[in-house]
């Protein structure tokens, strides 16, 4: 029910969009936009998870514009990750619709949260450590699917310990193997760096993301410029 409410509210071209809902006595059945195809993980996963910056900084840009907008109206994902990312179709320039608000919550602007949500590896240090959360959690997840979209795996993972991840995310600094960063554009650095901030004090609030030097030079499109303005004159 919550997450009807929440579709209710949503009319974003980059979260799915709500059709119809009807129930009976055992069910209720929410009918949405069919995306053709499958989740950003399988998207990346067919092409060996290697994307170019350019692809990597349009979907990391259309995600936030989606959070822009869902924490206009005071909500939380809490479930930010690639499974709960559709593709529009089966092309290589596909849009995305972001889905499953099921864990998704509407709070007041000085409002917290104490529900330990989220996916483990997604889930910002905060949440690990049982503390007060806000909408920054959110900031925090677009970083690790930013990170995974330019690196090809996650910055804390462990195969055989969620312990492990647990304490990576809490503890370790965010990896930046050179074999790879070396290819990267200091401004993707620098996003990654302003988003995975253990402190939520710290991160990049969803305005400075859509501002930021990397989303900027690589997704030079209107959009991006007229958000900005909008922005500014509000």
């Amino acid at each position: 029910k919550t997450e009807i409410d929440i579709l209710k509210i949503c009319q974003h071209p980059n979260i799915v969009k709500l059709y119809d809902i009807f129930d009976n006595s055992d069910y209720i059945y929410i009918v949405m936009e069919y995306c053709s195809g499958g989740d950003l993980f399988s998207y990346i996963e067919k092409r060996n998870y290697k994307l170019n910056e350019e692809r990597a900084a349009d979907i990391i840009h259309k995600l936030s514009m989606a959070v822009y907008y869902l924490h206009s109206y005071g909500i939380i994902h809490r479930d930010l990750k690639p499974e709960n990312i559709l593709m529009t179709d089966e092309s290589e320039n596909a849009d995305i619709r972001l889905l499953d608000f099921g864990l998704s919550k509407i709070i007041g602007p000085n409002e917290t949260c104490l529900e330990p949500f989220g996916t483990l590896s997604f889930v910002a240090p905060e949440v690990l450590k049982g503390k007060p959360y806000d909408k920054t959690v959110d900031l925090w997840s677009i970083g690790i699917i930013a990170y995974l979209l330019l690196c090809g795996f996650l910055p804390f993972d462990d195969e055989h310990s969620e312990r492990e991840i647990a304490r990576q995310t809490i503890q370790d600094p965010v990896p930046f193997p050179n074999h790879i960063w070396n290819q990267l554009s200091l401004e993707s650095k620098d996003f990654i760096n302003g988003l995975l901030q253990k402190k939520p004090e710290d991160r990049m609030s969803i305005t400075q993301v859509l501002e930021s030097k990397w989303i900027v030079k690589f997704c030079k499109t209107s959009e991006v410029r007229m958000a900005q303005e909008n922005r500014r004159g509000s």
